[in-house]
């Protein structure tokens, strides 16, 4: 959905005097340099794409005043209704960097795309001089020194920082709620989860509160939530963006991604985030230019393997199958030959190797809290589960669980040999009760972990291949569902091909917006 600039009145005029006065005097300074005749209202800033509010910066048909101001009054709006943005920043000084951004434009100086973005990062990242908790009680106070390596990047391409999105615990679940910031609402359906760990970056993108958003993902942190509030989102392949850590040699099995509103947004992102960094030895060669490019492509004849529910493996609430399908027909429409198949390879012991595998290395992180009584304390149980059931485990255990990793990977690398695509639901599960921890049971089978749930996204998590999350449709209440288009091995730029035709002929994120921003 476009919108165009609506020419200024002298309504208009009045009104961008006070936007940029309200910075305080020195962006009042700039006011003669910006421009005169073209305007866009809040409302049409916000609902912008994030490449046309790009070029209107960079055009000056926008102010980054005007921007910072629309989407701070948006946020003031909505956020409220379902706590997605947290540790916003005082107004006064986003709109002087807003300003400061202005007159670099004057002056021929454009940072990157993301110049004069309002963004918010996901509460797991540090920003500097901006409180970074993880969602945790322990780090309730803390403020980072320092930014992390993919805020650097989002920091030199432009954007402005106005505060953090909501996450669990140190990322634990996909749902998102934590002790010191509470509960993140679905952007659809205020009663329901919006998913996790990336929860308040989807439901801030589906609610228009932020133009992009970052995200990271290990179980499905960045393709249930997305799938969850209508949105994209792109788990990379490891190490396509480089991520902090202390281990650089054995990283975790998480990784960086973007979500947006958008494909060509998703890509821009994404091309901000990506390459290669010295202080991540196993991130991937070359930049993110290339992601840059031309989406274009034809698909007519590519052979995409629909894993559905493996065989009956995995239990499916009601009517979440059936909505995926249906978009599985749009890949058909695009002459596109969709089959069910799934990799030759026990996919049960896949789930259990993930489980040693997660607890090894998100109890291995967790350890030092853990050992020290007063903030064992202040961990969540699941946390304690991951560090407990990581102690049970032998070099040995770790090294089997490896293992069976690897062959699991041959097993769907050798899929690929048949099939360009793989495609299977984001989640298992519509949208549950907000104040439900984690779903108890699916279809009648009892989950045994607060993972269980998800088990449906571990196999692509386990395999190393890229998964973009994009809207499938609705179900009969509703709400939001995902489908994930995997591709092989550091395939990032196919499959932003494949999801921007498919949401070409869909086109589902635009088209049905969040109940609560009919009036906008």
């Amino acid at each position: 959905m476009k919108f165009t600039i609506a020419q200024a009145s002298s309504v208009d005029v009045t009104r961008r005097s006070l936007l940029i006065g309200a910075a305080g005097g020195a962006v009042t300074a700039m006011a003669a340099s910006l421009p005169k005749t073209a305007f866009a209202a809040p409302s049409e800033i916000v609902m912008m794409d994030a490449l046309t509010l790009a070029k209107s910066i960079r055009s000056r048909e926008v102010s980054c005043v005007e921007v910072m101001t629309a989407y701070l009054d948006h946020i003031e709006k909505f956020n409220p209704k379902v706590n997605a943005i947290v540790a916003l920043q005082e107004r006064a000084d986003l709109l002087a960097q807003a300003g400061e951004r202005d007159r670099q434009i004057a002056r021929g100086e454009v940072m990157g795309p993301l110049h004069g973005f309002p963004h918010a990062v996901k509460d797991l990242a540090a920003v500097k001089g901006i409180r970074t908790t993880m969602g945790s009680p322990i780090f309730k106070d803390f403020v980072p020194k320092a930014d992390s390596i993919m805020v650097d990047r989002l920091r030199k391409a432009g954007a402005i920082f106005i505060g953090k999105t909501n996450t669990p615990e140190f990322g634990l679940g996909s749902q998102t709620y934590n002790q010191v910031y509470g509960a993140t609402r679905n952007a659809y359906d205020q009663t329901r989860t919006s998913g996790g760990s990336s929860g308040g970056a989807a439901v801030s993108l589906a609610l228009r509160m932020l133009p992009v958003a970052d995200g990271s993902d290990y179980a499905g942190s960045l393709r249930n939530p997305a799938g969850w509030n209508n949105v994209f989102g792109f788990r990379t392949s490891y190490g396509r963006v480089p991520a902090d850590a202390r281990d650089v040699w054995l990283p975790s099995m998480g990784v960086i991604g973007p979500m947006a509103r958008s494909v060509p947004d998703l890509a821009m992102l994404l091309s901000v985030q990506a390459g290669y960094d010295s202080r991540v030895p196993l991130s991937i060669e070359g930049t993110g230019a290339d992601f840059a490019g031309s989406l274009q492509a034809d698909f007519k004849g590519k052979k995409i393997a629909w894993t559905g529910d493996f065989n009956g493996y995995l239990p499916f609430e009601p009517g979440v199958l059936d909505v995926c399908k249906q978009a599985l027909k749009v890949f058909e429409s695009m002459g596109c030959i969709v089959e069910e198949a799934v990799p030759d390879y026990p996919v049960d012991a896949v789930w259990r190797a993930w489980l040693k595998l997660r607890a090894w290395q998100n109890g291995s992180a967790l350890l030092a809290y853990y050992n020290d009584p007063a903030k064992r304390a202040l961990l969540k149980p699941e946390a304690v589960f991951e560090v407990e059931n990581g102690m049970k485990l032998s070099a040995y255990d770790i090294s089997a669980a490896s293992v069976v990793r690897s062959d699991w990977t041959q097993a769907v690398r050798r899929l690929f040999e048949t099939y360009d695509f793989l495609i299977a639901p984001t989640a298992q599960v519509f949208p549950f009760d907000a104040g439900l921890h984690w779903p108890q049971e699916i279809a009648g089978k009892k989950m045994e972990t607060y993972h269980e749930w998800m088990k449906g996204v571990l196999p692509f998590t386990m395999s190393g291949c890229p998964a973009l999350a994009a809207p499938a449709g609705f179900g009969a209440h509703g709400l939001p569902m995902g489908i994930q288009i995997v591709g092989p091995n550091h395939a990032e730029m196919a499959c932003l091909q494949l999801a921007y035709a498919y949401d070409a002929a869909n086109g589902w994120a635009a088209s049905r917006l969040p109940p609560l921003l009919s009036g906008v």
